[in-house]
Order: C-alpha cells, then structure tokens, then sequence
C-alpha cells in the first residue's frame, strides 16, 4: 500500500497526480482600467467639456441672471427672489400655470388611455391593418412643430375641415375660429397635443406587451379571466416601466410645450393659452426682462427635474 501524503502539493492518490497549485500570477489580475484608471476619462473629456460649455455654463450663468433686475442693456439692478415671486403676484405667470395643468390633461392623461386602450385592442390579437394604424397615428411624431402648427390651423380656420363637418351635419351654428375664441383656444390646442403624443403612446405600450410572457395570458384564460380582468392583471403590471417612460415624456412635453403654442396662438387671444414657455419668450425678446425670464426658465427646469425624478421614484418603488 502507497502511503499519501496530503501536505505534500505533489502527492499522488490513487496513482494520479493531485494538481499543484501556484500562486496567482499578479500581471493577470490587474485589468486595463486598473492600469489606466485615467483613460475612461480621456475619452469622455470632449463630450464632457462641450456639455459643460453648451449646458452647464449657461445654466448658471441664467440661474446668475435670474436675482437681477436687467432689461439687457442698461446695467442690471440685484432683485433677490423678486423675480421668483412674480409666480404669486404676476396674472400671467399664474394664468400660465392653470394653463399647464390643463394641458397635463390633453398632453399626458388622455394620449396614456388611449395608447393603453389601442395596444390592449391591438397587440395581443391579430387584427386586420393594425400595422397600418399604428404606422397612421405614430405620422405626428415625424412631423416638424412648425408643420403640425400649420396643418392644425387650417383645420381650425373658419372655413376649414372641423367647420364644414360641422355645416354639414347641420351643426353650422357651432362653427367659429377655433384659435381665435377666448374659450375654446385653450382646449383646441389641447387636442393638437393629445393628437400629438398618442402615437407615441401607443408604439411604445404595444412593444411593452409585445415583452410579456404569453404563458401570463394563457394563465389567466385557464382561470376564466375576461379582456378587461386580463387587462389589468396581466397587460397594466408588465408596462409600468413603460408607463414611466411615458408618463415622463408626455408630463415634460406639457410642461415645456412653446413650439405649437406660439406658431398658431402666440398665447392669445389674449391670455387665454400663454403657458410658462411663452411668458419666457416674450420676457427675453418681446418685452425685455430677463431678470424673469431667466427665473422662468430655472422654475422650469427644477420643475421638470422633479417631475422626472418622482416619476422614477414611483416606478421604482412599485417595482419591488
């Protein structure tokens, strides 16, 4: 009998050899980003140095500008939070906040049940043309701002499509300039959103269930479960982190909407669709204040901050 000895890194059991171990070569260990911790940064340096002098750079320089009292040319005068204040004691500015609120509704609240609705109708059924639909109502998001502006205002001319469907059901006395009345303009240019952003809605809630295991379904069909029981135990869970994005983009857009707003209603008539945006346009170019410009574009910014951080918070927290 061969007696082993264990201690031995050369010993044999059984007549075969044990392996020998050697120590860890310390060159394998030490990776590239260990050797070179500086070179990540080498090459993030110019994306970062632009960033800085395009983003950060002007941010404080309007976050500066924004505790003076300066019209641009004559020497600025310190204001403190003077111009922050404008929020409370300016009718504009405050009209512009209602103003964003209801267009949180058209631009983010009916754009989300409608895409919820058409990816629910559409993407676990194979439904004749819903390719072409969904390829239909996702056309906004190629078009400009400025072409939107424009096709939306000949359709709400007085003698445009809305007023001849009106005319021709025998509605003519409801017809009017839609831009143009102190009411209406505000919910017309609603719609123009909630056009807008429901394709977006839509694509991204169908490739969202398109993800969701088709067991889940299947499980919940054994269980005598109808579309709208499935809807909500299956379809709603799968796209909450869709329903983040979405949430997010739209809230953004309805806070920070100006391109559509100021090509076809310059926030008139009147007041009746300024929104924070075009009070910061008409501030810094219009009627030279940029004291509460910059104090409106910084509110907006934390605003828009905020909303997105809390969104992901949410989303986050529901997750787990």
């Amino acid at each position: 009998m061969t007696t082993v000895d264990a201690r031995r890194p050369d010993a044999v059991r059984d007549g075969i050899p044990a392996p020998v171990s050697r120590p860890a070569d310390r060159r394998t260990s030490r990776t590239g980003s260990g050797r070179r911790p500086w070179l990540g940064l080498a090459y993030l340096a110019p994306a970062l140095i632009v960033y800085a002098v395009v983003v950060l750079v002007p941010a404080v320089q309007g976050g500066y500008v924004s505790f003076f009292d300066w019209d641009g040319v004559t020497p600025a005068r310190w204001n403190g939070l003077g111009n922050y204040a404008a929020f409370v004691n300016d009718p504009v500015l405050r009209q512009a906040i209602e103003h964003t609120l209801v267009f949180l509704v058209f631009f983010s609240f009916l754009p989300i049940v409608l895409g919820l609705v058409s990816a629910a109708l559409t993407s676990r059924k194979d439904v004749r043309g819903s390719a072409v639909f969904r390829w239909v109502i996702f056309l906004p998001q190629v078009l400009t701002p400025a072409v939107t502006a424009i096709v939306w205002k000949q359709i709400y001319a007085p003698q445009g499509p809305v007023n001849s469907v009106l005319r021709a059901i025998g509605l003519g006395a409801l017809a009017q300039g839609w831009l143009s009345d102190y009411t209406w303009a505000l919910p017309a240019l609603g719609l123009i959103g909630t056009w807008g952003a429901f394709g977006l809605c839509t694509v991204l809630f169908v490739a969202g269930t398109q993800a969701i295991p088709t067991e889940l379904y299947d499980a919940v069909r054994v269980d005598g479960a109808g579309p709208v029981r499935e809807f909500f135990a299956i379809t709603l869970p799968g796209l909450r982190g869709h329903l983040a994005i979405v949430l997010t983009l739209t809230t953004l857009g309805a806070i920070r909407v100006f391109d559509v707003v100021w090509l076809t209603t310059h926030g008139g008539p009147g007041t009746s669709t300024v929104t924070p945006t075009t009070v910061l346009y008409e501030r810094a170019f219009a009627n030279p204040d940029i004291g509460t410009a910059a104090a409106v574009g910084v509110v907006i910014a934390l605003v828009s901050l905020a909303v997105s951080m809390a969104i992901l918070r949410l989303s986050e927290d529901r997750s787990r």
